[in-house]
């Protein structure tokens, strides 16, 4: 390549226009509506999903209280007039394809797996926002208050995290990942579960966990969670502990909510 060849590009790219500060954000995501919420300048974010302000799912429910909610339906979120809406990988991917063939900046998040996706996700949303900084400081100091809270696993007690229909988590989830940042070995890595999937009651109880995680009960019946009551399960001397989903669900500072709350003995 020439001189004058390289000048050329180096000329034209500084000549790219920048990408302005989104002034209208929707968001469409529970995981993006709470990261937007933390980042957002005032009056930047005018929408956040419906989902938002559920309190059983939303650590940020009151916040969500402050702000319209959406449906996450294209016709929807395109008539808020938005410049850039915020959306999650897997999350209404119709309304993803179709805001986009309309000419609508759409930005699509992973779900965070482990404690680097926490922080890298907080500063894709301080880009994405156009507050670089501001997400810059929340991740260092999301950063800084796990390495205070953190505790190594190896030789540590053991847990697992058991749910409706005896489902549960293993060490390749931000869930698993948060039980070994607390300082827990996982059972369900050891019984072969890397993600998600079902934990038999009966290797559960042989397991001899020392503490077993559940989430919140729901108000009505359920025959998905009379496996939680199982006499079996009440016999064991395992410590049990009831936790909120709306910590564990998002890659969030919240999550380190989840883990003071759990640290290991």
């Amino acid at each position: 390549m020439t001189r004058s060849v390289l000048t050329a590009i180096l000329l034209a790219c500084l000549t790219l226009p920048v990408q302005a500060e989104p002034a209208r954000v929707v968001s469409i995501n529970l995981c993006t509506d709470q990261l937007a919420m933390l980042l957002a300048a005032p009056g930047q974010l005018v929408s956040v999903s419906h989902i938002a302000r559920d309190p059983l799912s939303s650590a940020m429910a009151a916040e969500a209280a402050r702000h319209p909610v959406n449906h996450g339906l294209a016709e929807e979120v395109f008539a808020l007039r938005p410049d850039l809406v915020l959306a999650g990988e897997y999350t209404h991917r119709e309304t993803v394809a179709l805001l986009r063939r309309m000419g609508v900046r759409v930005e699509t998040f992973a779900a965070a797996q482990d404690m680097e996706g926490v922080a890298a996700g907080i500063r894709a949303m301080g880009r994405a926002l156009g507050r670089a900084a501001e997400g810059e400081a929340l991740a260092t100091r999301f950063g800084a208050d796990l390495a205070r809270l953190r505790r190594d696993p190896a030789g540590g007690p053991r847990a697992a995290l058991y749910y409706a229909n005896g489902y549960s988590l293993g060490d390749a989830t931000l869930s698993g990942q948060i039980l070994a940042a607390a300082g827990y070995r996982n059972i369900a890595g050891e019984a072969g579960l890397s993600a998600g999937g079902t934990l038999p009651l009966e290797v559960l109880v042989m397991a001899h966990p020392d503490l077993i995680v559940q989430g919140e009960r729901h108000a009505t019946p359920s025959r998905s969670e009379e496996i939680l009551t199982h006499p079996a399960l009440a016999a064991s001397p395992a410590r049990r502990v009831e936790m909120a989903d709306r910590d564990w669900i998002c890659g969030t500072p919240f999550v380190l909510r989840a883990l003071a709350a759990l640290r290991a003995p």
